[in-house]
C-alpha cells in the first residue's frame, strides 16, 4: 500500500467515532481482545467485531486466534505514528468528565505511541537530547551525533543492533497533545524499552498512559538534566 492510500484509508477509519476509539485504545501496542475494545469504544461486541473486521481488511490492525478469543492490534508503527500525527490536527476530544479530564492530565504527561514514549515526557527527553547535541534534527529525521553514540551506549543501548531493524532508525513523531516532536523509529522504540527496564516508567491498567517512577524522576533528572513531576 502506497503512502497516500494508506493515509487516505487511516484517515477514512479515524472518521468514524467507533473505530477512532478503538484505534486510540489499540496505540498503547498491545493485543486486546474485542470485548475489552467493545467497553473502550462503549458499542456492542457485535457492532466492534464488524469495524475490527473492516480495519482488518486494510491492513490496519492484525488479528491473533488464541482458542476461540481473537485479539488485535495495530499491525504497524508507521501506522501507528500516522493515527497520532492525523490526532494532532482535529485535537482532543472535548472533555465531558472528571474522568475523563484526569485521564487526559496522564495522557498529556506520559503515554505509550505503540512502541515508544508520547506526550510530555518524551518531548521534553528529545529537547534533551537535541540541547545537549546527541540528536540533530534535519527536516523529520533525527541523526544520532558522536556524543550521542557515547551518550546511548552509556545508557545501554546497542545503536549496530537497533540499525539492522526493518524501519527507520530514528525520526520525529508529531505528538498530538504537545504539537511538538518526539523519537519515533527503532531508537525511540529502543530508548523506552530501556526505561521501562530500569523502571523509570510504569504501564498503567487499560490504558495508553504511562507513569513516572521515583527512579525515574531521579534519572530524568541526572541522565536528561530534565524535571518531571
Amino acid at each position: 500500500m502506497n503512502l497516500k492510500r494508506n493515509v487516505s484509508s487511516i484517515a477514512s477509519l479515524i472518521s468514524d467515532p467507533s473505530r477512532a476509539a478503538i484505534l486510540l485504545h489499540l496505540l498503547d501496542g498491545r493485543c486486546h481482545p474485542a470485548g475489552d475494545l467493545a467497553a473502550a469504544a462503549g458499542i456492542t461486541p457485535q457492532t466492534a467485531s464488524f469495524h475490527l473486521a473492516k480495519m482488518a481488511e486494510t491492513g490496519t490492525v492484525t488479528v491473533e486466534k488464541h482458542g476461540r478469543h481473537r485479539y488485535y492490534r495495530i499491525a504497524q508503527a508507521s501506522d501507528a505514528e500516522m493515527i497520532e500525527q492525523l490526532l494532532s490536527f482535529a485535537g482532543p476530544a472535548p472533555v465531558v468528565s472528571l474522568r475523563q479530564s484526569d485521564q487526559m492530565k496522564k495522557l498529556r504527561h506520559a503515554r505509550m505511541c505503540y512502541d515508544h514514549l508520547a506526550g510530555e515526557a518524551a518531548v521534553r527527553i528529545t529537547e534533551s537530547l537535541l540541547r545537549e547535541g546527541h540528536l540533530q534534527k534535519d527536516g523529520l529525521q533525527l541523526h544520532v551525533t558522536a556524543s550521542g553514540e557515547r551518550f546511548f551506549a552509556d545508557f545501554g543501548l546497542d545503536l549496530p543492533q537497533l540499525r539492522k531493524k526493518r524501519r527507520a532508525f530514528s525520526r520525529c513523531c508529531l505528538d498530538w497533545t504537545e504539537r511538538e516532536h518526539h523519537v519515533a523509529g527503532a531508537l525511540g522504540q529502543g530508548l523506552t524499552e530501556r526505561m521501562f527496564a530500569m523502571d523509570w516508567f510504569r504501564r498503567e491498567e487499560q490504558s495508553r498512559a504511562v507513569r513516572i517512577t521515583q527512579e525515574g524522576k531521579q534519572g530524568m533528572a541526572e541522565r536528561f538534566r530534565i524535571r518531571l513531576d
